[in-house]
């Protein structure tokens, strides 16, 4: 009998394999770290390798922790840190260079360029994006640009480009290209009004649509994995970027509902329904997801990204070593009742949203002789928040959308500290799920409803959840001041360009 989802959550430092019942709860998982490769300032990279290596041994310990065999499992679902772009040999599977990861700056020049040459609104029109070395397009002409031979064995058809998704399928099906709407509406190729590859951004990149995968629905059966794998076939059932997943995960299926996700950054999605939103305050039309291989029921959301969450916090334990764990931060910031006036400006690797500066850089202001250890870590943590509230105040601006509550989620959320911080400089209720990882959930239940072990979304709302609430408790006026001062900062830490 298959009683179990097995859920592949693919992110930026590590990877996990998550095994779920059929009502929706844990039973088992596994998580192995992804190094992480700096070549210059700026520049991030992962050796694709290890992304294949890593997450089959995470998905075998998973298995063999929970006891089960593959042919218990009724279905994958795949999770995946976006816009990371792979680019390798379509017969052999070799990759023709490191993955490009999300974060990495190295095309931001190149962004530049296309915004002073005017195509920002184009690309905004046609894509629902604005011009970023965030996403995978000018990543992937920098390959072809760059690596010898590239755009040529390109032209020929002979390599395929990939975001995560596409490469952990590749590898599991033994040569299956596809990837899902979801992660197709991240390159800045895909138009997402059409729904498919867009012809005139992939001439404004030079990029051929030969090495582009085939787009299929976020939730249905789309092939299965290759025996030797997991020890038997099991469908791969269901995909979404990480970001539309915990979405999915949070149960956020009626337009209006937010949810906020704490990884290494912070990314805010707003389901706005069957019709993109447009924004006027940086922020993202984006696809949510979709169910049907028509695509006719695909939904979307408005989408604000903070690059630097959960990783302000590792800055300070492995670069800084103001803290030896990360759950450290939260009784440390406790400890004091503000920051001493202190702001921190994570900007490691530039502003998204609303600022979508690339050359900011992070900046400590406010130093005086009484910030201690303490104040600097409580002033990382709040750092997170300020961040968030920039997205929700944005999302409301271009909706006109009063925002009642957020949903939470990621590691960072486990933070009571931060996630009272949060509730009281918004000013509006957060609520945290019993389970906080509904990234890798989101996979599960796409992929349990594209194999018809549940019904509906109803049958997914009705599981439960036990969501605990951060209610507001600071004074309105102590908010504005102490959003003033994080402005001041966030100016003084844009470039020249931007301030």
């Amino acid at each position: 009998m298959k009683k179990y989802i097995l859920s592949l959550d693919a992110g930026t430092t590590s990877n996990r394999a998550i095994i779920y019942d059929l009502m929706g709860k844990p039973v088992a998982s596994s998580q192995r770290e992804l190094p992480q490769i700096y070549p210059k300032p700026g520049w991030v990279e992962h050796d694709p390798r290890l992304i294949w290596a890593t997450m089959l041994a995470a998905v075998r310990e998973a298995m063999a922790a929970a006891g089960i065999s593959a042919s218990e499992i009724a279905a994958l679902g795949i999770a995946n840190q976006r816009e990371t772009t792979l680019l390798w040999e379509k017969s052999t599977g070799k990759p023709l260079y490191n993955a490009i990861v999300w974060q990495c700056r190295r095309t931001a020049d190149r962004c530049d360029e296309l915004r002073r040459d005017g195509y920002a609104e184009f690309i905004r029109e046609r894509a629902g994006l604005m011009p970023d070395a965030y996403f995978s397009a000018t990543k992937i002409e920098w390959m072809l640009k760059n690596i010898p031979g590239a755009a040529e064995r390109a032209e020929a058809g002979e390599l395929v480009f990939g975001t995560v998704d596409s490469w952990l399928i590749y590898n599991l099906t033994g040569g299956l290209h596809v990837t899902d709407v979801s992660n197709a509406s991240r390159t800045m190729l895909f138009n997402i009004h059409t729904l498919s590859w867009d012809d005139e951004l992939l001439s404004l990149f030079g990029i051929p649509k030969a090495v582009l995968p085939n787009v299929v629905p976020s939730s249905g059966v789309i092939g299965t994995t290759k025996p030797e794998h997991l020890g038997a076939p099991v469908k791969i059932a269901g995909i979404a970027g990480d970001q539309q997943a915990a979405l999915f995960g949070q149960t956020c299926f009626e337009p209006g509902e937010v949810k906020n996700t704490y990884g290494t950054g912070a990314f805010l999605l707003l389901n706005t329904g069957k019709t993109p939103a447009t924004s006027r305050s940086g922020l993202l039309s984006t696809v949510a997801w979709s169910k049907d291989p028509s695509l006719s029921d695909t939904l979307y959301a408005l989408e604000g990204s903070v690059f630097v969450a959960g990783a302000v916090v590792q800055w300070l334990r492995d670069e800084l070593g103001l803290i030896s764990t990360a759950a450290e931060s939260e009784a440390l910031a406790s400890s004091v009742e503000d920051t001493c006036g202190c702001y921190i400006v994570p900007a490691f690797t530039g502003l998204g949203a609303p600022w979508w500066d690339g050359a900011a850089r992070g900046i400590i202001t406010g130093l005086t002789r009484g910030v201690n250890r303490r104040h600097i870590v409580r002033a990382a943590l709040e750092s997170i928040a300020y961040q968030v509230a920039d997205v929700i105040n944005a999302m409301v601006a271009d909706t006109g959308r009063e925002i009642k509550a957020i949903f939470v989620d990621g590691g960072a959320s486990a933070n009571n500290f931060l996630m009272q911080f949060q509730a009281d400089i918004l000013g509006v209720p957060v609520l945290r799920p019993a389970y906080i990882e509904t990234t890798s959930l989101g996979a599960a239940y796409l992929a349990g409803l594209g194999a018809g072990v549940w019904d509906g979304e109803a049958a997914l709302s009705a599981l439960e959840r036990n969501l605990t609430e951060f209610t507001p408790k600071m004074p309105a006026e102590h908010r504005e001041e102490l959003l003033y001062g994080w402005h001041r900062a966030v100016e003084r830490a844009l470039s020249e360009r931007k301030a």
